[in-house]
């Protein structure tokens, strides 16, 4: 093998699609636990309702807006590393993509817009709904995207790149990996907020997190079933011998990460429910590999040339030096502090 096409002892086509999958992580388990929080707000019931709000508003508030420089790294890593790919992309997902920016964009105004106006004001509800719903249709998109790239609903024949809606948008596979998507997002921020609140509001996230840990441990069953009828890549290697031992692992995990919640063991559980959530990621981006869009484009088909790939991975270091501490002392100032309780 060309030492050339080397970075780090790792293959440069596999180092980058490693650094991409950490940045999808880390915006799955950050961003998405901001988008679980709005999916609270939005159902938020009960006599603390408005407590259950105003904590969520306090958790989220000072942070979630810093969460999505992970998907601008995605972004950003792409079309450096694969433009091929980011153009078809670009055109298949033109849509689906503007819809998730507007999603996320109203979710910011509306949060901001309503912290400005008396609790439950009809200018506060409308804020309110429109900040739920943004909360809901966003990873809503972002797991129908992740089904719609490995069922063959995109082509891309000979550059030109047609969409079968059905199949990439509303069949059973994309409707249940966008539900998958928003449970998992409910999910992470229910046990975080556990770890940010005692008392009884405490109580009322743990109930949350369990009922949304149980959608998240039945969902994988059903959508295996939908696999094989609807992608075939994704059914090849899931019964594969080599998926036994990550598939044991996120039980083990989903496992754990359930007792936890159930006996109070908050910090731990929010451990586990991180491990268990980014190992279901990496099984799917594992499975997934080495085509980006199924069947006709692969990292190698849509790659940059060598040199581009190796100085845009030589880069990554000093980056990090400047991201990685910035996003520490952020989340420091502002989740170094005791629990919550909120007013009266």
């Amino acid at each position: 093998m060309n030492p050339a096409n080397n970075w780090l002892g790792l293959p440069v086509l596999h180092a980058v699609g490693l650094t991409l999958l950490l940045a999808l992580t880390a915006y799955v388990l950050t961003a998405g636990a901001d988008f679980g929080g709005g999916i609270w707000d939005l159902l938020a019931n009960g006599p603390r309702r408005d407590k259950q709000r105003e904590v969520i508003a306090h958790a989220i508030g000072p942070i979630w807006e810093a969460n999505h420089v992970w998907l601008i790294f995605v972004v950003v890593i792409m079309f450096t590393a694969f433009p091929p790919a980011f153009g078809a992309l670009s055109i298949a997902l033109f849509i689906p993509f503007h819809l998730l920016l507007g999603g996320i964009v109203l979710r910011g105004g509306a949060f901001i817009f309503r912290s400005h106006e008396e609790v439950a004001s009809p200018r506060w509800r409308r804020w309110a709904a429109i900040f739920g719903a943004a909360s809901v249709i966003s990873p809503f998109i972002l797991g129908a995207t992740l089904s719609a790239v490995s069922s063959g609903g995109i082509r891309v024949v000979n550059g030109y790149v047609t969409v079968n809606t059905a199949l990439a948008w509303f069949s059973p596979l994309s409707l249940l990996v966008g539900a998958l998507t928003l449970a998992i997002c409910a999910y992470l921020a229910a046990v975080y907020l556990t770890v940010e609140t005692q008392g009884e509001i405490q109580e009322d996230f743990r109930r949350r997190a369990l009922g949304a840990w149980a959608v998240v441990a039945i969902l994988p069953a059903i959508l295996l079933i939908l696999v094989a009828r609807h992608s075939p890549l994704l059914w090849a290697h899931f019964a594969s011998l080599e998926a036994r031992v990550p598939m044991a692992i996120g039980i083990v995990l989903a496992i754990g990460s359930g007792w936890a919640m159930w006996a109070r063991r908050y910090k731990l559980g929010r451990i586990l429910a991180m491990a268990e959530v980014a190992i279901l990621l990496w099984g799917w981006a594992f499975a997934q590999w080495p085509y980006i869009i199924f069947p006709d484009v692969t990292a190698a088909n849509s790659a940059a040339p060598v040199p581009t790939l190796r100085f845009l991975l030589n880069t990554l270091p000093y980056g990090f030096a400047i991201l990685i501490p910035s996003l520490i002392f952020l989340f420091a100032v502002f989740k170094g502090k005791e629990p919550l309780h909120p007013s009266a």
